[in-house]
């Protein structure tokens, strides 16, 4: 049976860019789905999986950037590269803010976007090989039970927690190891019209402290990342 093909959205206005993309990326073995505007692109989000999108920033209807964002508050993981003619470091920023995973200015070397495209797509398939949870999780002596929303201490205290907490911490386990953004918190455990203060996750952090840690002072787990965000360490 043939192994199925890996699935690129490509989302270009300009014509004959597009077209140099699309036929290159086929070379390479992907398959390519086509849109020219932003509305188009998250029409092809919402009916179709792609492993990877490629993304102009300026764009018809709605923009690179905006799109991008509307995509990420929909909780779709998928992997985004823009491709930007804009080279200064607020417009790379801001597109890394809003969600992108990749960030490429125009002109650019084909062989280094075919890398970057590569690299996203394995990373973010050893990611979802190694983020699937099953409803029980364990660690330091402590058992989460995130079905049944409570956890089992160390100490055999048993702590009920409430369902932000419970996604909250499946959502920091699963990214375990790395700083999750404070965007990503936000629009994964609370929802696009509903954005808490900083202080409301940190108190979910101290929270957990108060539950796992030893020492809550000098936390071994759950870590505040200033400026940026949050991070859960697996021993």
């Amino acid at each position: 049976m043939a192994q199925q093909k890996l699935s690129i959205l490509l989302v270009e206005d300009e014509e004959n860019l597009h077209e140099a993309l699309k036929l290159n990326l086929e070379l390479e073995g992907y398959e390519v789905t086509s849109a020219y505007d932003g509305v188009s692109a998250l029409k092809a989000v919402q009916n179709e999986y792609f492993d990877l999108i490629i993304m102009d920033i300026m764009l018809p209807e709605i923009d690179g950037i905006s799109a991008t964002q509307n995509i990420r508050l929909t909780n779709n993981e998928v992997p985004i590269l823009i491709l930007s003619a804009k080279n200064n470091s607020e417009d790379r920023v801001l597109g890394l803010k809003k969600g992108a995973d990749d960030y490429l200015t125009k002109p650019f070397n084909l062989e280094e976007l075919l890398l970057r495209v590569q690299k996203l797509i394995n990373k973010n398939k050893r990611l979802q090989d190694r983020t699937s949870l099953g409803d029980t999780y364990s660690f330091g002596g402590h058992t989460v039970n995130f079905k049944a929303q409570e956890a089992l201490t160390a100490r055999g205290e048993r702590i009920e927690l409430s369902k932000k907490e419970t996604m909250l911490l499946r959502l920091l386990v699963e990214n375990r190891n790395e700083v999750v953004p404070r965007e990503k918190i936000l629009q994964s455990v609370w929802g696009y019209n509903v954005y808490p203060t900083t202080r409301t996750i940190d108190n979910f952090i101290l929270n957990f402290r108060k539950y796992f840690e030893a020492d809550s002072r000098h936390p071994k787990y759950f870590h505040s990342v200033r400026g940026v965000g949050y991070k859960y360490l697996e021993e």
